[in-house]
């Protein structure tokens, strides 16, 4: 074992630390936008539509984000990334303060910053199994989705308190103040180029790497169809959360800060529990029930009458809670059983899947929402996950 993965703790928690400055500026921006368009519009059509915007760069750019990941140094890549990212929030800021711009607009802006996260997500995870030790892959997962929940639960709650004292122009400062902080961290962190790797580009034959990867892991292949499943129904609920509160709970900018808040809570708990632990030795099994039990939580959520929104605040909580037991080992499993020099474009692959499962979802959600109602979509959904998790258990159990 090289010294590097030895002190990956040390490494590891300087990277995180600048991820955490950026992912609360994110976060805040973030929420500042989804609320504007939630409170401009107050339609499941154009909230729907604004994930499925955040999703499509991902879809159409990220089997060859993979490439460029693999073929380049992972650090470099990422920096680039944060600074794409800052830029989005600069322009908004600009738009802003000259007019308030189109709903159209703010798509773009949307998808540039989904840009970024496409060449940044695969190439972080790309670098953790240069980093860590094999047999602490799910530990430092659950590490890292710690201080991502922790940081995405300041998120929320600085833009709705900025938005009730400052313009949205001035929340955009946030983003660009955090992803500078996290450049900065960068710069003193050592991620190493992959051995033996041209640098000239070959993007269809190099996809054909990652996608023969993926073929010759049957465990993986199998595990694919159930999360697939499970991201179609899981994704709009979140999309749909601020719509459903404002509708169904009579909720404002401040209910909704809550109930991200209390999510995230549930992912940072969890997320330190398996941090500690290190989760089931069944790790595929771990993922089916989480599924399961994350299906009945959602269903339940969608049955709560309008006057109880503290009981929605404590589904939340559970919902964050869940999701990180199948998040976690199914992103671990793959940092551990592919090949380093593919890795990149295996995930940058199998999260094109996922993007490309989420707009049929958000698709179906956002006109059947308007129709039924958002509740009943959360019952519905809840209903499909947790087949998900039963289809998941008989696929996998085989691969133990």
């Amino acid at each position: 074992m090289n010294r590097e993965k030895q002190n990956w703790k040390k490494v590891f928690a300087l990277i995180y630390t600048g991820q955490a400055f950026s992912i609360i500026g994110s976060a805040a921006v973030q929420f500042a936008i989804i609320w504007w368009l939630t409170v401009k519009t107050g339609s499941a059509i154009t909230l729907t539509s604004a994930s499925i915007v955040g999703f499509l760069p991902q879809a159409l750019i990220g089997p060859f984000a993979g490439v460029w990941v693999d073929r380049y140094n992972r650090k470099t890549v990422m920096i680039l990334a944060d600074s794409l990212v800052a830029l989005s929030s600069v322009v908004l800021g600009v738009a802003f303060l000259l007019k308030e711009p189109s709903v159209s607009f703010i798509y773009g802006i949307l998808f540039i910053r989904a840009l970024g996260s496409t060449f940044h997500a695969p190439a972080l995870q790309a670098s953790i199994p240069m980093l860590v030790p094999p047999e602490d892959l799910v530990k430092a997962g659950g590490f890292g989705q710690m201080i991502n929940s922790g940081t995405s639960m300041a998120g929320p709650v600085i833009g709705a308190a900025l938005m009730s004292v400052a313009s949205i122009q001035s929340i955009m400062l946030v983003d660009i103040i955090g992803a500078a902080l996290a450049i900065i961290t960068l710069l003193f962190v050592k991620i190493p180029d992959i051995k033996g790797i041209k640098r000239e580009l070959n993007f269809i034959e190099d996809m054909k790497q990652g996608i023969k990867a993926i073929g010759s892991n049957r465990p993986l292949r199998a595990l694919t169809l159930p999360i697939i499943l499970t991201t179609i129904a899981y994704v709009p609920l979140s999309s749909l959360f601020p719509l459903l509160i404002r509708v169904h709970f009579n909720g404002t900018a401040w209910h909704n800060g809550v109930t991200q808040f209390f999510f995230a809570t549930g992912l940072l708990v969890s997320s330190l529990v398996i941090g500690v632990w290190g989760g089931l030795k069944k790790q595929f099994l771990m993922i089916s029930l989480s599924l399961m039990f994350l299906g009945i939580v959602a269903s339940i959520g969608g049955v709560l009458p309008s006057n109880l929104f503290i009981g929605f605040v404590g589904i939340s909580f559970l919902i964050g809670f869940i999701g990180t037991f199948f998040s976690i080992p199914y992103m671990a499993y793959m940092q551990r059983s592919v090949e380093q020099e593919k890795l990149g474009k295996v995930m940058s692959l199998m999260m094109s899947i996922m993007s490309l499962a989420t707009p049929v979802g958000l698709a179906i959600s956002g006109p059947i929402s308007e129709l039924i109602g958002v509740n009943i979509w959360f019952e519905v959904s809840g209903v499909a996950i947790f087949f998900s998790g039963v289809l998941c258990y008989f696929m996998t159990r085989k691969y133990e």
